[in-house]
């Protein structure tokens, strides 16, 4: 759950002192082995500061793999995992440039600092008192940017773009049942009727079943799925219900969505097999992925693809050898290839991985792939070797 953060430690830990005080603590290592010695230390410095400058540091560590610059900000625990990702919050927007934006669960403020780069005026509101002293530390010196304590579901602007970010979790347990997320998604919605909405939910909600009037869009970033984002119609590209953006370190975007050529041909299996990103695959564009790389689908309930060309920045397979799912024909055919360490991928059959490697048993130096997956209604295995085609640029 980590340290219950007051609004007395931000108010500290924002100050000369408390700036000197966390470089001091930032110099300790604060690992597992050494966490009781230096916590002890750090009391024996800083008295009853001690649990929010370790809490502080230890954060700021973990942050610096998800956001940029924010070498410097407050965070608790729940709002550093819930911050959205700074390229997933730059790329959105970008999208919204040149609006009047008000996230109406700002928390510290990760989704605010992305939009007062580039939209004129942005407000932030929260019900959290410690989070938005939070978010005024982390975002001090922006000039167009406005923080207020209110509830999200009390409309309190105008003419603003809405942009919310309902909590995941129920009951202590991340939930995908929309009328279960803080707030309610329903309730969200049913507030900001006829306003211009963009809503960041979990990808794992079933779309299929929400009739949304505008677009949703699954973002991944280097190859993790990270959230899907309702699109008020209003703010949807004319003809797009369903968008797939995948984004890599460095600033590559790619985006698929349903408007684009779904025509594919029909082909027997081709020099490689492409896994396509999770976006793509949960915003069910697995065709239209296709049909922009040249590649067809193995079976056109199955999302592997194949082709003769691996798209570019995408790992691929290389297939070796096409085998019957046998247990006895698997092991030989890894013997034959000296296979040591073994991948083993899987969509459309129930196969436990983990149970497969231990009973094959392979143990040569070569590392291989097997993708095992179904044609028709006959399971099939290929052994690929795996290769990454450049990197995206």
């Amino acid at each position: 759950m980590g340290y219950g953060f007051r609004r007395a430690d931000v108010a500290f830990l924002g100050s000369a002192a408390g700036a000197a005080a966390l470089a001091e603590v930032d110099r300790l290592e604060l690992t597992r082995a050494t966490h009781l010695r230096d916590l002890e230390r750090v009391r024996r410095d800083q008295g009853s500061w001690a649990a929010a400058l370790v809490e502080t540091v230890r954060l700021r560590r973990r942050a610096a793999a998800k956001l940029a610059d924010a070498v410097e900000w407050l965070f608790t625990d729940d709002a550093l995992q819930q911050a959205t990702p700074t390229m997933v919050a730059r790329q959105r927007a970008a999208r919204l440039a040149g609006r009047a934006v008000h996230d109406v669960t700002c928390s510290i403020g990760a989704e605010l600092i992305e939009l007062a780069r580039v939209c004129p005026s942005v407000i932030g509101s929260d019900l959290d008192d410690v989070r938005l002293s939070m978010a005024a530390h982390n975002l001090s010196g922006n000039r167009n940017l406005l923080l207020a304590k209110a509830d999200a579901l009390v409309p309190v602007s105008r003419d603003t773009v809405v942009v919310a970010d309902p909590a995941r979790r129920a009951d202590g347990r991340r939930t995908h049942d929309p009328a279960k997320l803080q707030p309610p998604l329903p309730d969200l919605l049913a507030a900001y009727a006829g306003r211009d909405l963009v809503v960041k939910c979990a990808p794992g909600l079933d779309f299929d079943r929400m009739d949304w009037p505008g677009e949703i869009e699954v973002v991944s970033l280097d190859g993790a799925v990270r959230e899907a984002c309702l699109w008020s119609p209003g703010l949807a590209e004319a003809g797009v219900t369903r968008r797939a953006t995948v984004l890599i370190t460095g600033g590559a975007v790619r985006t698929y969505t349903g408007a684009d050529p779904d025509d594919i041909p029909e082909r027997d299996p081709g020099e490689w097999i492409i896994d396509p990103d999770g976006a793509v695959v949960r915003a069910g564009l697995v065709r239209h992925y296709a049909a922009k790389h040249g590649l067809w689908q193995l079976d056109p309930r199955i999302a592997y693809l194949t082709g003769d060309r691996v798209p570019d920045g995408v790992r691929g397979f290389r297939v070796i050898e096409r085998l019957d799912y046998r247990e006895k024909t698997l092991r030989a055919a890894l013997r034959r290839h000296d296979c040591g360490p073994l991948e083993i991928l899987a969509r459309g059959v129930e196969v436990d991985p983990d149970r497969l490697r231990r009973t094959l048993k392979p143990a040569g130096s070569q590392p291989y792939t097997l993708v095992i997956t179904r044609i028709g209604r006959s399971p099939v295995v290929f052994l690929c070797t795996a290769v990454s085609a450049p990197t995206l640029v």
